[in-house]
């Protein structure tokens, strides 16, 4: 049978555990935020040319390094909602970083204005990660 008299020092050991798996908690919460606080930008596949974020990925994948792949290696798509995962669609005001499957603005590879607010998002998140990329591509003429 369980002896349901907790004394004050037994109280006091419960209580210090019940704070520490508080904070152990939280910690662990505090590190996935962290974890996922990275741009979407800064995975693969990505929307547009000049947004690879390492070496020999994108078209051709001939490309010297990161920031400088020809094309998008996210599925082509023409309109709002038809991209197939988070990260994977355009325009707004954060190109290639919508959060869900469905929930972005616009069409794969990016419209030129579209382009140079994500090549922009992506230098600024490029050098708050210490990462290293090239000069973009030209667009090429149509």
């Amino acid at each position: 049978m369980l002896d349901h008299n907790v004394d004050r020092r037994n109280f006091t050991r419960l209580a210090a555990a019940a704070l520490g798996g508080i904070v152990v908690g939280a910690s662990v919460v505090r590190a996935e935020d962290k974890k996922d606080a990275e741009s979407l930008l800064l995975k693969e596949p990505h929307v547009c040319r000049g947004l690879n974020a390492c070496k020999g990925i994108g078209a051709g994948k001939k490309n010297d390094c990161a920031g400088t792949g020809a094309c998008a290696t996210a599925k082509h798509h023409d309109c709002k909602g038809l991209n197939e995962c988070k990260g994977q669609s355009g325009c707004g005001a954060k190109p290639g970083e919508n959060a869900c499957k469905g929930m972005g603005e616009c069409a794969v590879p990016l419209s030129e204005k579209a382009w140079k607010t994500a090549r922009k998002n992506y230098e600024t998140a490029m050098t708050k990660a210490g990462k290293k990329f090239g000069e973009a591509p030209k667009p090429k003429k149509s």
